[in-house]
């Protein structure tokens, strides 16, 4: 436990000498596709209007210098499969990136998904030695919430204060300076698989490039697609990438669940692949042209020419009408959405006073899946688009970028975490096995 404190401790220090000299790198290694933006700080912003915990830091406004996508190698599911593969399809994506910046890049943030997330609820309180609350006090009541046994093998990747309460006043976002006699926290903690976020690690320090931060992609694409009311009355971003779909749900402006399903757009296009027996790169051109979710009687009579180039004639000069695509497409895409469905009972979603539903990334732009969407998930589903960023070139600009926009603006406001606070080395969160605290479920 304590060596993850220090090594989160040692990438926040390196992230902040990359913001002094002005420039970073975003990096979003996907299944599908490997995303690298160059950030310039032009330095604290005057106004680094606060919210509490969460802005702790300063605010930092940035432009995008530099972009450059590849098509990733090596990735399964979101997790390396293939390193030398993966470190190749990086220093791509990064070398291009650098060129349009016309800067060199050390520090890089990164984001993944798949590593099968897990979250938990924590709280934790304790009675305050001065009236008044301090950044100490903040410390200890972090140190005090109980950490559950989450087994070898798992890092936490995220671990932030949600709630405070000072005495019988709760939802608070920052307490330091205000008056009481006893505090309380609850904590999300997000743990992940930790092979995973080494693989990742050894595959950036192969690129030679330090790595200063890791992030979820559940997470990422929930701070730019979630609009700011959507944040804070709770609702859930549902990012469906190549090979994972990360689900995050946002409630008072924080994270407080992440998931993730082993299913994504490749999967579809692996259907299309054996059900109309073409290589997946043809797969993927019908799926991405004639794809849909929703037959209607017209495409019944619409006929797509499947091509190839095999030379066998017949084989080549095939046609599919499109409700046929249709039929092979949307089972997977129903089975996907079932099992995100599964995942927000899971969290008690249905417990938040609004239930708005975000659907984004790269998959999210079959025609018809919002409707579909909104059969199985609940009525209120919306697609969405990140944020707009300044300098980020159009092409950069659609849900397949949630996560790299996101990560942009994690970089640059990034929320407070257990190990931004000097916590004393013996106060290390004990491993208690306490239950992990629905504290949402009790506290709205």
């Amino acid at each position: 436990m304590t060596d993850l404190y220090q090594s989160q401790r040692a990438m926040r220090r390196m992230r902040k000498q990359a913001m002094d000299r002005g420039v970073i790198a975003i990096l979003d290694v996907g299944t599908s596709k490997i995303a690298c933006l160059v950030l310039r700080f032009d330095g604290p912003e005057r106004f680094s209007g606060g919210d509490g915990v969460g802005s702790l830091a300063g605010q930092s406004s940035f432009r995008v210098i530099g972009a450059a996508t590849t098509r990733s190698r090596g990735v399964r599911f979101g997790e390396i499969d293939a390193m030398q593969e993966t470190e190749r399809a990086i220093r791509t994506a990064v070398q291009a990136a650098q060129k349009m910046a016309n800067l060199r890049v050390d520090h890089v943030i990164a984001c993944m998904s798949g590593a099968q997330p897990r979250s938990y609820g924590l709280d934790g309180e304790i009675d305050l030695v001065d009236s008044v609350v301090s950044e100490d006090d903040v410390a200890r009541v972090l140190a005090a919430c109980d950490v559950p046994d989450f087994g070898d093998g798992r890092e936490v990747l995220h671990a932030q204060p949600v709630n405070f309460a000072l005495d019988h006043r709760s939802g608070m976002n920052d307490p330091r300076g205000q008056i009481g006699n006893r505090l309380a926290c609850d904590m999300h903690l997000l743990t992940v698989d930790a092979h995973v976020v080494q693989n990742l690690l050894y595959c950036i320090k192969r690129c030679d490039l330090e790595l200063a931060g890791l992030a979820s992609s559940a997470y990422v694409s929930g701070i730019s697609s979630l609009v700011e009311d959507e944040q804070e009355l709770g609702a859930a971003c549902i990012d469906m990438g190549g090979g994972a779909t990360g689900v995050s749900v946002f409630m008072k402006k924080h994270m407080i669940y992440a998931d993730s399903v082993r299913m994504g757009g490749d999967h579809v296009t692996a259907d299309i692949s054996k059900g109309l027996q073409v290589p997946l790169s043809t797969a993927e051109r019908i799926k991405t042209f004639y794809g849909g979710v929703v037959a209607t009687g017209m495409d019944d009579r619409e006929m797509i020419e499947i091509g190839g180039d095999t030379g066998d004639y017949e084989h080549d000069r095939r046609t599919v009408s499109r409700a046929e695509l249709i039929g092979i497409m949307r089972p997977r895409v129903e089975e996907i959405l079932e099992d995100v469905r599964a995942r927000l009972d899971a969290a008690g979603f249905e417990h938040l006073p609004s239930q708005q539903i975000v659907l984004t990334g790269g998959g999210s732009q079959i025609p018809g899946l919002d409707g579909l969407a909104s059969r199985i998930l609940g009525q209120q589903v919306r697609l969405g688009r990140p944020l707009r960023v300044q300098g980020l070139p159009q092409a950069a600009t659609g849900p397949a970028f949630s996560g790299a926009v996101g990560l942009c603006l994690f970089a640059a406001h990034p929320q407070d975490e257990w190990w931004d606070f000097e916590i004393p080395a013996e106060r290390y969160p004990a491993k208690s096995l306490k239950r992990a605290v629905r504290w949402f479920k009790d506290n709205w």
